[in-house]
């Protein structure tokens, strides 16, 4: 059976928030009409997509893979690397801050799942090393985070797996100045050779665009094939034909001799083909031949006794030799006028021999002919036969799926898991839960506390029970099934969270954050007397106050809130009582009456 190939083209141009790019959606309609030629069995070329729709087609393509021998996907337009991660972004990406990157791009390792299933070839071709202007206006959330200049650089996991990029890992591509950029261009002259390896494909890509570029451009390709040839396109196979026919040597003898037309020619094919159809016709040629060469000696002599008869009339010979010349002169035009028509009747028997020929040879094209038109209609009835024989399976393979005797969305995910390790399985894991804001440190491939923890913590937050000991296909779907962050972003004491990022809260002049996280005035540390104990006081010294003055005739004064005085009639002064019970008035007076 002749092996599948199915390939996803993607171009992307039209974006809204930075300029649009020229060359994409020209690339991928010429990408896409190559794999076309090239017969790939499905070739889906999808233009200008949101991050909706990239979703959808990526989810699409994987379903298709999972049936395929060779699966290849071409993206075009902007990408980015953000810590050492690499990001294809959709038109509607805003990117304002380096955490939507997570939100608003898809990561390359959701398209490697993609064509993962892929039996024999898993090809990825991005022609998106452009100078990204999204990093120019993106707003760092961490000051230490980095995005690169162009993609980094990858090393696929899976075998027989090939990443291509338009330049090398931190470099940028040309969009060129034609209708298609260099890269696009050099991919479709040299990919779809017959027989190519792939490795020596690229190479020869690599030359081409140095050169274009004039050296300021080297595409780069990632990954490892196998000791054996992978062409793109097979070799194209050797036209047997049909069996050589042991008559074609006769008869290209024959068509030589008759181009000759010369007795010596027929006589040595007839030394070589003394018998059959050939020979025959030869004899004829021949014989034509013969008579023609009759008819000229017929005539040379008729010639030849007319120059006589004139000779003897001119010498006035006797009447009777001219007689005699005459009688000669009229045998010899007699003979002339048999050979003539000998040479018609050999001529009219040559033409209708090269006739039987001719008809004989139509014969035998239109036998071969109707042989080559039954061997088709038996092959295309072959193929009809197996087309009918899959639909009625995929139809049969449909019903049990409704009726419940087979589960096949089940069943795929568990078909394509043995394809990942767990250590891939994990960085997968730790790069989803990161996404949705349950991981703060970088992805790797070890399942440690820490990721243990963060998968805990979707737990709580999602109302999900998964097993947090290891990294399952279960987890990784569950987890890819949230849209937007899960987890609550928390900060530090001093900071408040801003959407997904932290900032320092500030208070104004005076102010500061205290425990709860809020601003509160600066209060100065001196004692107060409460509410409780200032009242009688306060109440003693308006009842003293509001009493009539007298003059004391010793002459003391007693000073209050309001000014000093004379200190009234039947009044005297002592030491206030509150200050010995520890009220903080220590040497104060009071005025005290009967």
């Amino acid at each position: 059976m002749a092996e599948r190939r199915v390939a996803l083209v993607i171009g992307n141009s039209a974006y809204k928030s930075v300029p649009k790019l020229s060359n994409p959606v020209n690339d991928a309609a010429l990408v896409g009409g190559m794999f076309r030629k090239a017969g790939f069995d499905t070739v889906d070329v999808k233009l200008d997509l949101s991050v909706v729709d990239m979703r959808k087609a990526l989810r699409e393509f994987g379903g298709k893979a999972r049936e395929a021998d060779v699966a290849v996907i071409y993206y075009a337009g902007h990408g980015i690397e953000l810590d050492g991660s690499n990001y294809l972004i959709p038109t509607d990406a805003a990117l304002e801050t380096d955490t939507d990157v997570f939100d608003e791009a898809f990561p390359l390792d959701r398209v490697l799942f993609a064509i993962e299933p892929a039996k024999q070839l898993r090809l990825v071709i991005l022609d998106a090393c452009r100078d990204n202007p999204f990093a120019k206006t993106m707003k760092r959330t961490v000051a230490s985070r980095a995005i690169g200049r162009g993609l980094a650089k990858v090393e696929p996991t899976s075998p027989n797996t090939m990443i291509a990029f338009a330049a090398k890992a931190g470099s940028t591509a040309s969009d060129g100045d034609a209708k298609n950029s260099p890269f696009a261009t050099a991919l479709v002259g040299r990919l779809p050779t017959p027989g190519l390896d792939l490795r020596k494909a690229f190479g020869f890509v690599r030359d081409d665009v140095l050169k274009t570029t004039g050296y300021k451009q080297e595409p780069y390709v990632y990954g490892s094939l196998g000791g054996d040839d992978v062409p793109l396109v097979g070799a194209k196979p050797v036209a047997t034909g049909p069996p050589a026919n042991p008559q074609d040597a006769v008869r290209r003898d024959y068509e030589l001799a008759m181009q000759a037309g010369e007795r010596d020619a027929w006589d040595a094919f007839l030394r070589a083909y003394p018998d059959g159809f050939y020979a025959d016709l030869a004899k004829v040629q021949l014989k034509k031949i013969v008579a023609e060469e009759t008819r000229a000696a017929a005539a040379d002599k008729a010639r030849q006794a007319e120059d006589e008869k004139a000779r003897l009339a001119t010498d006035k010979a006797r009447k009777v030799e001219q007689d005699k010349a005459a009688a000669a002169a009229k045998a010899a035009e007699d003979a002339r006028l048999a050979a003539e028509k000998a040479k018609q009747i050999e001529e009219a028997k040559a033409a209708a021999a090269e006739q039987r020929r001719k008809d004989a040879e139509a014969a035998v094209a239109k036998a071969l002919a109707d042989k080559q038109a039954a061997e088709k209609a038996l092959a295309d009835k072959l193929a009809n036969d197996k087309a009918a024989a899959e639909l009625a399976a995929k139809q049969a393979a449909e019903k049990a799926q409704r009726d419940g005797e087979q589960k096949v969305a089940a069943v795929a995910p568990t078909q394509s898991a043995p394809s990942l390790s767990p250590q891939e399985t994990a960085k997968l894991v730790q790069s989803e839960l990161r996404r949705v804001g349950c991981l703060t440190g970088a992805a790797d491939s070890d399942w440690n506390a820490a990721a243990q923890r963060s998968l805990t913590l979707f737990n709580k937050h999602a109302g999900m029970k998964l097993d947090t000991k290891l990294a399952s296909f279960d987890a990784l779907d569950a987890i890819k099934s949230k849209q937007g962050r899960v987890c609550p972003l928390v900060c530090d004491h001093g900071f408040r969270a801003d959407g997904d990022s932290c900032v320092k809260i500030a208070c104004r002049a005076g102010y500061r954050v205290n425990d709860d996280n809020e601003c509160e005035k600066v209060q100065d540390k001196k004692p107060v007397a409460t509410r409780e104990n200032s009242k009688p006081r306060d109440d003693e010294r308006k009842k003293v106050e509001a009493a009539p003055s007298k003059p004391q005739a010793s002459g003391q004064m007693f000073c209050g809130s309001a000014g000093c005085r004379p200190v009234r009639s039947g009044c005297r002064l002592q030491e206030d009582p509150r200050a010995s019970n520890g009220g903080g008035m220590s040497g104060r007076q009071v005025e005290v009456c009967n």
